[in-house]
């Protein structure tokens, strides 16, 4: 049951910038529509974000971490841009 409420709360993190005109939500930015940049800017947070929670979530549950290589973030970080791919293309290819 874990899994699948992080995987499903990496999937609603990973499309949160493409649905705001503000930075995270809260700052208001003067130049609209929001630059490809500053939601590359948000994906990279909220990615250390998502890491933290999964990082405190394994220490809870089972008691310790185990140890990860580059590898594991590599791949983390690929499976956050796939999952981030749906709110891109909302955004900016979706022909509205």
């Amino acid at each position: 049951m874990t899994n699948w409420l992080l995987l499903s709360l990496a999937f609603l993190a990973a499309n949160l910038p493409w649905f705001s005109e503000r930075l995270f939500y809260v700052i208001p930015l003067k130049q609209q529509p929001k630059h490809i940049g500053w939601c590359a800017l948000e994906l990279i947070v909220l990615y250390f974000v998502m890491g933290a929670v999964a990082f405190y979530t394994e220490r809870a549950t089972i008691g310790q971490t185990a140890p990860q290589n580059w590898e594991f973030y590599a791949i983390t970080a690929c499976l956050f841009l796939v999952f981030a791919f749906p709110g891109f293309v909302y955004r900016y290819l979706w022909k509205k």
